[in-house]
């Protein structure tokens, strides 16, 4: 495949931090629809190749291309309006919104203040936040202040709300993280979903988790990629298994 194939090529990219290689000359290619989990023991650089993705941090060396286009010349909003949508850790919902008001402060055409002056809400708006709401099992919830969600609810909302912006490539970090068996379960289901129509990128570290969802898993250690595959051949390899699993 050539790189225009991908929808995200990552080659040689590098970032050091007072001399200390974050990320070391990493290559990741992922595929349109393709739901990708990299995971990696802490310090591997995981959550900082998602932040030189969407702009947080620049690279010191080499070239991420989104569909074609080299993101790290571009800005963090420059980024997002190209398609890269980014959730981190920790939920950033508005608590004191319900959350069809959520929803639909997120929707595109609000988003710049001219946009926002003169943004009404039409029927196309009000069945895009209910086609969403559903997707995040949330069609219940929309009159609900975000802030009485429980916490696996704040995260898919927190999804939704950038589902609703329709980027190519949905980058989340630790989405289960704090989760209810249940919730895992749906969450799994969700991602599953969500990546029929665009690439998916989740950092995660619950490998029951990993197994439900990847489609490929990479792993990452100091930097670089140690083994890549499927979550079988990964898990049984023996370089993985010294540095991750075995700890």
């Amino acid at each position: 495949m050539s790189i225009s194939d991908y929808t995200l090529a990552i080659e040689d990219l590098t970032v050091s931090f007072d001399g200390f290689k974050a990320v070391d000359g990493l290559n990741l290619y992922i595929d349109k629809n393709e739901l990708r989990v990299v995971i990696g023991p802490n310090g591997a650089g995981k959550t900082t190749v998602l932040d030189l993705i969407c702009g947080k941090t620049k690279s010191t060396d080499g070239s991420i291309m989104f569909k074609n286009k080299e993101l790290t010349k571009l800005s963090e909003h420059e980024i997002v309006h190209a398609g890269v949508g980014r959730k981190f850790q920790t939920p950033s919902i508005y608590e004191n919104l319900s959350v069809f008001d959520n929803l639909e402060v997120s929707y595109p055409k609000g988003r710049s203040v001219f946009g926002s002056l003169v943004f009404k809400r039409t029927e196309e708006i009000d069945a895009r936040i209910l086609e969403i709401a559903k997707e995040i099992f949330l069609e219940d919830f929309l009159d609900m202040e975000a802030a009485l969600l429980s916490h696996g609810q704040k995260q898919w909302l927190e999804i939704g709300m950038l589902l609703i912006q329709d980027p190519e490539l949905l980058m989340l970090d630790e989405p289960v993280a704090g989760m209810s068996v249940s919730e895992r379960q749906q969450t799994a289901e969700l991602l599953k979903n969500i990546s029929k129509g665009r690439s998916v990128l989740v950092i995660e570290h619950d490998m029951d988790f990993v197994e439900k969802i990847a489609d490929k898993v990479t792993v990452l250690h100091q930097g670089r990629i140690l083994a890549e595959g499927n979550m079988k051949s990964v898990q049984n390899d023996p370089a993985v298994i010294e540095v991750y699993l075995g700890h």
